[in-house]
């Protein structure tokens, strides 16, 4: 795939897949579109993280990705569904990995407000954006994470307390749309502590993993693939998203996982790539 493609090349890439799931019988179709989109799989991933201090030994991070708010799918309805399938976790904190909207923003500004204050974790939410949100109106969707009471984490550096303890989430903005600034990141943030990345784009993790200071990258973008045909993989991929598409792995000694997400784009199916919520628990080494 080219080094930078276009929205349009994108989506055309995306759309491939319809032959995948066209040629489906009635009850195939079914179970893609209206059963796997619905079970949400909560995936429980425990990492030894460097440099984590012992007062952060046991502390509960979720993740969620791709939301992908739009006029079909993803409901104001469903999306309050699964805000309080993440609180039924009860995890310390939320971390939300870009592309809260697909096609449009201000239609779902509202929507989003009303679900991300719903998010009650014991420290607190952050996100940055992702690809869409950019496609869309990044404005208006940085204005709702702020209704929201949600932490902005584009480009800067939260820090979670344990008394002197300390440990960091950190973002860049969206990677494909060239809004990031890891050196702006990496200027802000402590020498102390562990320090965790959110970044929308996972391909990304080979410039991360590069600096030998974040323990863990969470990203999202790829949704799997959507489509994953067994002994072959993921029908299509979208642009920095071939190398790390679903699932955990390392990259120069820091963990990289790719969260499925909890929406979907066109064709909205999912076969063998069930959305997700992430729960990591996080011990020191």
């Amino acid at each position: 795939m080219p080094h930078h493609i276009s929205r349009r090349q994108f989506l055309k890439t995306m759309a491939l897949s319809t032959i995948a799931t066209t040629s489906l019988g009635g009850g195939s179709w079914v179970y893609a579109t209206e059963i796997e989109p619905r079970q949400v799989a909560i995936e429980r991933i425990t990492l030894k993280i460097s440099r984590l201090d012992p007062a952060f030994h046991g502390y509960q991070l979720a993740q969620i990705s791709d939301l992908h708010m739009d006029h079909t799918w993803m409901t104001e309805e469903r999306l309050l569904d699964l805000m309080e399938l993440v609180n039924e976790q009860k995890p310390d904190a939320i971390a939300i990995t870009g592309d809260f909207v697909t096609d449009q923003a201000a239609p779902f500004e509202n929507s989003l407000v009303k679900a991300l204050q719903m998010l009650n974790p014991r420290d607190n939410t952050v996100a940055v954006l992702g690809n869409h949100d950019h496609w869309t109106n990044a404005s208006i969707v940085r204005r709702a994470i702020g209704k929201g009471g949600i932490t902005d984490l584009n480009n800067a550096v939260y820090t979670l307390r344990r008394g002197e303890a300390m440990l960091h989430l950190c973002g860049v903005n969206d990677i494909w749309e060239n809004q990031h600034r890891l050196d702006v990141v990496l200027q802000d943030l402590p020498a102390d502590g562990a320090a965790i990345l959110l970044a929308h784009e996972p391909d990304y993790a080979d410039i991360s993993s590069q600096t030998g200071r974040f323990a863990l990258q969470l990203s999202g973008h790829s949704h799997g693939g959507q489509v994953q045909i067994p002994f072959v993989g993921p029908v299509a991929l979208p642009y920095m998203a071939h190398k790390y598409p679903s699932g955990l792995y390392t990259v120069n000694g820091m963990y990289q996982y790719t969260n499925r997400g909890l929406g979907m784009v066109s064709p909205q199916v999912r076969v063998n790539c069930s959305p997700e919520i992430t729960i990591f628990t996080l011990e020191n080494v």
